[in-house]
């Protein structure tokens, strides 16, 4: 289970709130048990996860059908990519699912769409951040495609290079938009919190547990590359499933109890 140590901002005063929320180190088992965790809320409510799980891998569909008439392959796996990072915008009515059934009450749509609505001002400006840094990878991931080796049939020194750059911009990006993703839209969805406070909180949270949130990142990146494998048939159960697990690791990491509930 985690290791209840909590890394409280110090110099606060009694009124205020602190600048980032503390967090718990928890062990590199601990994925794991938010999958299953998550796995839980599924079966608890797989109508109201199944919907949301196909109504984003439509969302997939239409993006990688526009960026293939586009005729750009390199456009195509970057907003694929990019797709896996922006995907906890559109998941916060599945941690609204979660949310609900600790409640005890019954997961409704409803209640998610009310939720959404309720903090759509935070999810915007949050939105808006993720869509500038996702630009930016689009076009660095673009701008890397000038590295491919102009003759017809290049060997593998000259591929590796551009493989090689294309991987590690990738990666940067990757790297960022999961620091800033992990915890920070369960967060606002949960508490009355501003954007900022919620990244910084999330960006905190994965800086503490770096080897737990690399295994949780690994099991993300095979999880959809499974999902991918099957058309994104398997992304239907699939992305519900990292959903409410998501919802789960913030429960487990974050500790918000000084902001008020938002529900």
């Amino acid at each position: 289970m985690s290791q209840v140590e909590k890394f409280p901002v110090d110099g606060a005063a009694p009124d205020e709130l602190p600048f980032v929320a503390p967090c718990h180190t928890v062990d590199c088992h601990a994925p794991f048990r938010w999958l299953k965790l998550g796995w839980n809320d599924l079966k608890s409510a797989p109508k109201q996860s199944l919907t949301y799980g196909a109504f984003m891998v439509l969302i997939s569909y239409v993006v990688s059908f526009a960026s293939y008439q586009l005729g750009n392959w390199v456009l195509l796996i970057t907003t694929l990519s990019g797709f896996v990072f922006i995907a906890p915008v559109l998941a916060i009515g599945l941690y609204s699912i979660s949310c609900q059934i600790q409640r005890g009450e019954k997961p409704v749509l409803g209640r998610c769409l009310q939720d959404g609505i309720r903090h759509l001002g935070n999810e915007m400006i949050f939105a808006v951040i993720m869509l500038v840094i996702f630009l930016v990878w689009a076009r660095a991931g673009s701008m890397v495609h000038i590295l491919y080796p102009e003759q017809a049939n290049p060997v593998w020194e000259d591929l590796a290079i551009f493989f090689g750059v294309g991987s590690a911009v990738g990666s940067i990006f990757a790297a960022i938009m999961f620091c800033a993703s992990a915890f920070s839209l369960p967060m606002i969805m949960d508490r009355k919190v501003d954007v900022v406070t919620a990244i910084v909180t999330s960006v905190n949270a994965v800086l503490r547990n770096k080897l737990t949130m690399l295994v949780w990142a690994t099991v993300i990146v095979v999880s959809i590359a499974i999902g991918f494998a099957t058309v994104g048939v398997g992304l239907v159960v699939i992305l519900p499933l990292l959903g409410h697990a998501t919802w789960h690791a913030y429960q487990e990491i974050i500790d918000a109890s000084a902001w008020e509930k938002s529900h």
